[in-house]
């Protein structure tokens, strides 16, 4: 099996956990139910929740508290973009090629699914405790998830975003690599932790793995700043050039394009080095690392 093919079948085992934890389309909350599951079932990569399970696994998880932690990641990953894609913060008008959940239900059903898929999270977690009741490591593992997702962590980074885009100032590249961290590594470094902390791993080797998944994020964010001004609209289901037709500073405003592209293989090398350095090795999320680096979407 080649790795694009292992790595189409991870991403269907985790859609299939995270749609069992959909809510059903019916009665008075049709609407809003409907708007959530469109924003989940819009499609990506699904990379949190496959990040996840991967770590559970390294560290010899086997029961079943991880399906309930990855559909709330991928839950908060979806309302997030759901809210980020509002004409209040980017206004986007597609994602992932289709059109973004407050063109198809207007602006306030978009913020009430949002709303709608952060609490389902919470819903979704807990239940780990149902499934697994022996498993002492639950309620460390919310504690990181929840920390990682707000003010300390993602909901941080947007924060940040939309109080220099309100003040018509640009970030410099110290705050902006801020935004990056927040933004994007922190729910990819609570996939990583998350998933060995169910399974039991030590404190060493889940600081590792909180190393290495926030040198990924930053390559990650960076790579998605090369391909919006060299990527293929028809591959990437957006258009490209939109950061420079609106103004946005982006890391390539202050590295320029080929300084962007060598700081994506020096984050991406120290990723793999962090994940060389775990007391369990992974080849899978080794070669996860060196695909992202080379996507072009």
């Amino acid at each position: 099996m080649s790795f694009n093919e292992e790595l189409q079948s991870r991403r269907e085992e985790a859609e299939k956990i995270i749609f069992s934890f959909l809510p059903p389309e019916e009665g008075r909350v049709s609407e809003v139910s409907g708007a959530m599951n469109y924003s989940v079932r819009l499609g990506g990569k699904r990379l949190r929740p496959i990040i996840m399970a991967e770590t559970y696994r390294m560290f010899g998880g086997e029961g079943k508290s991880i399906g309930p932690f990855m559909a709330a990641l991928e839950m908060i990953h979806s309302y997030s973009l759901v809210h980020d894609d509002l004409p209040a913060m980017d206004n986007d008008e597609l994602r992932r090629g289709k059109p973004t959940t407050h063109k198809v239900y207007g602006e306030a059903m978009a913020i009430l699914a949002g709303d709608g898929l952060l609490n389902l999270s919470f819903e979704a977690a807990v239940r780990a405790f149902e499934l697994e009741p022996d498993n002492k490591n639950i309620p460390e593992a919310l504690k990181v998830l929840f920390r990682k997702s707000g003010l300390a962590g993602m909901l941080g980074g947007q924060s940040v975003d939309v109080r220099n885009e309100k003040a018509g100032t640009d970030p410099d590249l110290k705050e902006l690599e801020f935004i990056y961290e927040n933004k994007t590594s922190r729910l990819l470094e609570a996939a990583a932790m998350t998933g060995a902390i169910l399974a039991g791993a030590g404190r060493e080797d889940v600081e590792g793995l909180e190393r290495m998944a926030r040198a990924l994020g930053i390559a990650f964010q960076i790579k998605d700043d090369i391909l919006d001004v060299e990527g293929d609209e028809a591959i990437l289901g957006k258009p490209v050039g939109s950061d420079e037709k609106n103004g946005k500073v982006t890391y390539i405003t202050y590295k320029g394009l080929e300084g962007a592209k060598k700081d994506v293989l020096d984050y991406s090398e120290t990723a793999i080095k962090e994940a060389a350095a775990l007391s369990r090795k992974s080849e899978f999320l080794d070669r996860l690392i060196r695909y992202l680096v080379d996507r072009d979407k």
